[in-house]
């Protein structure tokens, strides 16, 4: 069986103008520290990443995660999807009930507007590196696999 595992993310329908959706829920800090290039590219600040994209992260983990933070084409933003996969396959989704660079209410929506199958992190934007053993629990879920014990070993 086919499964999706959304963590944190964006789950526009197809079609959908995902910047119209984000902007009936709250502005997320991290929006303040975007910085826009000439050539089409954006990026997080270094504050905004530190404080909103990893804000639960150790700081040292998080000035890693700047140090290899690599631009994303503005057309991220505006682009729509052509087909909304949540709408044929089963999904799971961990919202990040303390994110600062997705509002938690849009997550919340999103994963209620699909029907996933969803838990609640109190985590920033990263919970795939901050709670790893849920995130693992989860997609093993997805997979139709039973626990976490099962075939990942903390690490």
């Amino acid at each position: 069986m086919a499964a999706l595992v959304y963590v944190a993310a964006r789950a526009p329908d197809a079609g959908e103008d995902h910047g119209a959706l984000a902007s009936r829920f709250p502005t997320p800090p991290a929006s303040a520290g975007l910085l826009k290039s000439p050539d089409g590219f954006t990026q997080l600040s270094e504050q905004a990443l530190l404080h909103d994209f990893a804000g639960d992260l150790p700081l040292e983990r998080a000035e890693a995660l700047y140090a290899v933070q690599q631009r994303v084409a503005l057309t991220l933003f505006s682009g729509r999807t052509i087909d909304a996969a949540w709408h044929s396959k089963p999904s799971w989704y961990a919202v990040s009930s303390q994110d600062r660079t997705m509002s938690p209410e849009l997550l919340r929506f999103m994963a209620q507007r699909m029907g996933a199958t969803t838990i609640e992190l109190h985590a920033s934007h990263v919970s795939l590196i901050s709670h790893p053993d849920e995130i693992a629990a989860l997609i093993l879920e997805a997979a139709g696999q039973q626990g976490l014990d099962q075939t990942v070993q903390p690490g």
